[in-house]
């Protein structure tokens, strides 16, 4: 996962008011309910110490944020540093329960984990006069266009009789073949232009199998083709998008087993806290695997750079750091993922065997590390 969405935030120092909660727009009295839950995520902030002039801030920050039916939680943060800049994100789903924290860092851990693997795809549902493409991300759909072919005669096939028929038959199919060209020429300038992970193919029969042959082979490689959705008016939408969570989930299982393969790989180096903030400090870190754990304790010591982290103060003032604070780990640790421009990859507690739910794949590895490990 790239967390560079993140690096705006810790671009303010803290302390820092971070709140999750259910926004779920389910009722007739949805709002009142959001009110209310927000009302006891503000009186728990203030009892650990958030200043008023933030709380308000996130108080017009809420206000302000429009209601989406397909988002169903908000996370909010709020630095003292700079009250007035409170970022709001709406989540596809509520979070786990109802969160306020107030501390030296904004607590992201929740937000990275709630947006999960991210994948970008692109769809389109072809016939035999165009087709519809559409670029989504995890957020919904982020542009679409519809495509209608040049070619408008003939469209259909006739019926086996008559001298003509054979004629007609090819006519009818270069006429798909064109259409089907120009819906596959959209395709592929969206395609480059935004670089999606998986193409999802759907539509008539022939016209798909037309459309997949006209693309660039740089796309029919990332290219899933389905007999669900089609372009007719009423034609139910569930069956298509079922299947293009399936190709989505099958991406982001594929970058989360070659992660976890790749760490296998080192044989034990980059495992545990102590080798992730090591291999963070130098700058080692490819990707970091790490298990959501809300309930663990790990703690670490960081300074106001995101390279600035330790298992002990100590280690941190002979690095310059005048006052080193105590946080979360897993705060800690993805602002420093974020600010190293490397990955983040979510696995599960039996997905790879990871000294204090965390590893690192390492860019590279000296003599120093492998003694380390």
């Amino acid at each position: 996962m790239d967390l560079s969405f993140l690096r705006s935030l810790y671009a303010h120092p803290g302390p820092w008011a971070s709140a999750y909660l259910d926004a779920t727009p389910d009722t007739e009295d949805a709002a009142r309910a959001l009110d209310l839950r927000w009302r006891g995520l503000r009186e728990s902030l203030a009892a650990q110490g958030a200043a008023a002039g933030v709380l308000v801030a996130m108080d017009r920050a809420l206000d302000g944020a429009p209601a989406e039916p397909d988002r169903r939680g908000v996370a909010m943060f709020a630095s003292e540093a700079a009250p007035d800049d409170v970022t709001v994100e709406r989540l596809p789903t509520p979070p786990r329960a109802d969160l306020a924290s107030f501390g030296p860092l904004p607590h992201t851990m929740p937000l990275v984990a709630q947006r999960g693997e991210e994948v970008e795809w692109l769809r389109v549902v072809a016939d035999r006069t165009g087709g519809e493409v559409s670029e989504f991300d995890a957020g919904g759909v982020r542009r679409s266009e519809t495509v209608r072919g040049h070619e408008s005669y003939p469209i259909r096939k006739l019926k086996p009789g008559g001298w003509s028929q054979a004629r007609y038959q090819r006519e009818a199919e270069t006429t798909w073949q064109r259409n089907t060209g120009d819906v596959a020429a959209a395709a592929t300038e969206l395609a480059d232009a935004t670089g999606p992970d998986v193409l999802v193919l759907a539509g008539d029969v022939r016209a798909r199998q037309l459309l997949f042959e006209q693309l660039p082979k740089r796309w029919r490689e990332r290219a899933v083709v389905t007999d669900a959705g089609t372009r007719a008016g009423g034609a139910d939408p569930e069956p298509l998008d079922e299947a293009t969570t399936i190709a989505v989930a099958d991406v982001a299982d594929r970058r989360t087993r070659d992660a976890v393969d790749r760490f296998g790989a080192q044989e034990g180096l980059g495992n545990g806290l102590a080798a992730v903030v090591t291999a963070l400090q130098r700058e080692q870190v490819e990707a970091m695997l790490i298990v959501d754990d809300p309930s663990s304790t790990d703690a670490l010591w960081i300074g106001p750079e995101a390279a600035q982290l330790a298992m002990d103060p100590a280690q941190l003032r002979e690095m310059g750091v005048e006052e080193p604070v105590r946080v979360r780990a897993d705060a800690a640790l993805v602002r420093a993922v974020a600010g190293s421009g490397a990955d983040l990859v979510l696995v599960g507690p039996d997905d790879a065997d990871l000294r204090h739910g965390v590893g690192a794949v390492l860019r590279y590895a000296d003599e120093g590390t492998r003694r380390e490990g």
